[in-house]
């Protein structure tokens, strides 16, 4: 008996000994944008290497239902963590979202408006009377707006077509898309014998942003250990852009060994497209953002202005 009570109380000396690290990481819900694809291929990266793990968090990387979701369960709390994009997180501000923009993923804008090749498209005044789809919504209808008000496309019909962009693009439901990425969408139809065009959005009136970003509600960094793993989530995904970068056949290799449903092939040839724009610094640009704002504001995507000070969360 003594010797059972010694070995218990050995054990409790080394469980709660200053020092050792027999807890786990704090757990983090992120939810993604959209379904896994190499845009995310930093946050597999941080997971199988365990940068996340040695910066004392336990992230659970979730998939919406919807395209919307992410933004709307950080700022509710639902998630800790979400995947979003500038334009959106600003428009929610807008409305009033207690939001914080924590990270970086992509800092240009992949998004375009696409459309196939042969189908009478070449310049913007050729989607005149067009059906015209967008994927997030809330967010690419504004932005369809602003890009049709900038680019005198006066009659069109915007229809929400979600995740289903090839499919609406193929079957002529509709004549181009607002919010497929130039660095994604452009080789997955491709993959299925379809050439597309696109319009580059920033080429065509609407400020630089901030393709993707990683936002959390407001009350998780009110909370003094999930604000201290958020802060250990953004040095993981630093740690995999470093390592990204440095090795990027070798992050490849893990992302797709992690996301064993995506098609090699489309994901290879997205990678190199793609890997220019992943995130050179933590540093929000302030200014770019409020430039963005401003805009929002004069072509209606936003009724209310917004301080992108208030939303801008600054490590120190």
């Amino acid at each position: 008996m003594k010797k059972i009570l010694f070995v218990f109380a050995v054990l409790v000396v080394f469980v709660f000994a200053p020092g050792v690290q027999a807890a786990e990481g704090q757990k983090l819900d992120l939810m993604l944008d959209w379904f896994p694809n190499i845009d995310h291929l930093p946050v597999y990266v941080a997971k199988a290497n365990g940068y996340f793990e040695k910066n004392g968090v336990d992230v659970n990387i979730m998939s919406p239902s919807e395209t919307s979701d992410g933004l709307k369960l950080a700022a509710a709390g639902t998630v800790d963590l979400a995947v979003s994009y500038e334009p959106q997180t600003i428009i929610a501000a807008s409305q009033g979202l207690d939001l914080k923009v924590v990270g970086h993923l992509v800092d240009h804008p992949l998004t375009t408006l696409m459309f196939l090749e042969g189908k009478g498209i070449s310049t913007p005044s050729d989607l005149e009377g067009k059906t015209i789809g967008y994927t997030v919504p809330g967010l690419m209808d504004g932005l369809l707006a602003a890009f049709a008000s900038l680019n005198n496309v006066k009659e069109y019909t915007p229809v929400n077509v979600g995740f289903t962009i090839l499919p609406a693009l193929a079957s002529g439901k509709v004549d181009a898309v607002m919010g497929p990425f130039k660095t994604y969408e452009t080789v997955a139809m491709a993959q299925h014998g379809y050439t597309s065009g696109y319009f580059e959005l920033e080429h065509h009136g609407i400020p630089d942003y901030e393709e993707l970003i990683f936002v959390c509600g407001k009350k998780v960094l009110a909370d003094t250990s999930k604000a201290k793993a958020v802060h250990g989530f953004v040095r993981a995904i630093e740690q995999a852009m470093d390592y990204t970068g440095n090795h990027p056949a070798e992050a490849l290799k893990i992302y797709l060994g992690q996301v064993p449903e995506a098609d090699t092939a489309t994901e290879t040839q997205a990678f190199e497209l793609t890997r220019p724009y992943y995130a050179a610094t933590r540093v929000t640009d302030a200014a770019k953002w409020q430039t963005f704002a401003d805009f929002a504001l004069a072509h209606n995507l936003i009724e209310k202005p917004v301080d992108v000070n208030t939303i801008i969360h600054t490590w120190k």
